[in-house]
């Protein structure tokens, strides 16, 4: 049910890969709601993806960017804000890859280029789409910019590997971004902390389907779905919440703060 909590509102999705992916979800409900988006991935990922399908639901134009080059983002907001005849009122940060992962490497006996590239995709990529809107004025006062991120940047989930330190930093960029945007002109940045789901990139991660069976029934509510994840970034992109800033806001079926469940008890009493 749409609310057009977003009308007249313009928005950046990056990340959306294919209908399994958070960025993909979170791309229709904005527009049910009522903004304008452009949607942008690395040129390799519009290849693989699907996203053109997407663009031709959402209306919206596909831009060709990849987070880790700078001119691509300049030409990224200065296309976008030519498109809309304006600046921007929200973004959402969906890119991660976990390098030594993709090539089955473990924690213990990482590749230290593999290990940098993962940082830069993963994490670093935050602060440098944020630096390039801040230095282009793109953003309006109160639009609103979140990332996604995972509960492995708290606690230790072993086959997360490398992408465990890289959500840590991508929090760590929120808030430092966040204060120093929010001073500026009031932007407000924010991370969402999701339960796992089974996109395209997450099924990549060793032993996922256990993650996923695992934090069903530890989660008193379940795991949040990626449309659930979609609703919440509506909310958080709107009017509704513009005092919430620098925040890791974990959206996880209250999975974050159950010590054990007694599903999992009983599991284990078996």
């Amino acid at each position: 049910m749409a609310h057009n909590l977003l009308k007249g509102k313009k928005g950046i999705i990056f990340g959306a890969l294919d209908e399994k992916s958070i960025a993909w979800r979170t791309a229709l409900r904005c527009v049910e709601e009522g903004a304008e988006i452009v949607l942008t991935n690395a040129p390799i990922a519009l290849r693989m993806g699907e996203i053109n399908k997407l663009a031709e639901t959402c209306k919206a134009p596909v831009i060709p960017a990849d987070v880790t080059n700078m001119d691509d983002l300049t030409n990224l907001f200065n296309k976008s804000m030519e498109h809309f005849g304006g600046k921007i009122d929200f973004v959402l940060h969906s890119v991660a890859m976990g390098m030594n992962i993709r090539k089955g490497r473990s924690y213990m006996d990482l590749d230290y280029d593999f290990n940098h590239k993962t940082f830069d995709i993963s994490a670093i990529s935050l602060h440098r789409v944020l630096q390039t809107a801040y230095k282009l004025d793109a953003l309006n006062e109160w639009a609103s910019v979140i990332a996604l991120s995972y509960i492995a940047a708290q606690r230790v989930f072993p086959d997360y590997g490398e992408m465990a330190d890289a959500k840590a930093l991508l929090e760590s960029i929120a808030r430092s971004f966040g204060y120093h945007y929010g001073t500026h002109k009031k932007v407000r940045i924010n991370t969402i902390s999701q339960s796992p789901v089974k996109t395209t990139a997450g099924g990549g991660v060793k032993g996922f389907d256990g993650f996923m069976a695992y934090a069903e029934n530890m989660s008193p509510l379940g795991n949040a779905t990626a449309d659930e994840c979609a609703n919440y970034a509506v909310a958080l992109f709107s009017d509704l919440t513009k005092m919430v800033t620098m925040q890791n806001l974990f959206h996880d079926g209250g999975f974050s703060f159950t010590g054990v469940s007694q599903g999992v008890i009983n599991q284990m009493e078996k």
